[in-house]
């Protein structure tokens, strides 16, 4: 009789641990989402399950000209962005980890400054009132350790708008408003930061 219940025991906590098949196949999704390169980031309003800053890009033509721009999107999670887990007035990689990088196929015009096809960093360095936007030749590197103001090829004090609705993660959008005019546009928690590029061809 003690065996016959011994055995019973065993097979019941054995069943229970075992997970089912759909918790397996949600957490590989899950896992495989946070190393996929080439996520793109939506509009997105509520908190999601995922952990961690999520591995993007952002991909969009102005004219005849591509851009890709590939990041670390964290998320808000309830905390304090600006002034809280970015700094005011110090040099931010605009995402996380790595920093962000820049990729255009044609030169091009950004605020009047004129910047030569290639691949770049893009950084910022946000501030209470206004911010000051950066493409600078070091694109590969981890969050700003080696940073040099030296290596700028543009830098830009712009003014970021609020938008009524939260972000949750941070996203870039190519906008293209012509066959010449366009906006580089980050988005994150209430806050628009928009960057005019104007294309050669």
């Amino acid at each position: 009789m003690k065996l016959l219940i011994t055995l019973f025991i065993v097979t019941v906590l054995s069943g229970c641990s075992t997970p089912k098949p759909e918790q397996k196949e949600t957490a590989a999704s899950a896992s495989s989402l946070t190393l996929d390169e080439s996520l793109e980031i939506g509009e997105q309003t509520e908190p999601d399950t995922l952990k961690g800053s999520l591995r993007a890009k952002a991909m969009g033509k102005i004219g005849i000209t591509n851009f890709t721009i590939r990041y670390h999107s964290p998320a808000v999670r309830g905390r304090i962005v600006w002034g809280g887990l970015v700094p005011f007035d110090r040099v931010w990689v605009t995402g996380a980890h790595m920093a962000t990088s820049l990729e255009i196929d044609q030169d091009v015009t950004i605020a009047n400054t004129p910047v030569p096809a290639g691949k770049y960093g893009l950084f910022t360095i946000p501030g209470k009132d206004n911010w000051t936007i950066i493409i600078n030749r070091n694109w590969e590197q981890h969050l700003v350790d080696e940073y040099d103001e030296k290596d700028d090829v543009l830098r830009l004090t712009i003014k970021p708008e609020q938008e009524n609705t939260n972000q949750e993660r941070l996203r870039y959008v190519i906008e293209s408003e012509s066959d010449k005019e366009g906006e580089i546009v980050m988005y994150w928690e209430r806050l628009e930061v928009s960057l005019l590029v104007t294309v050669m061809k």
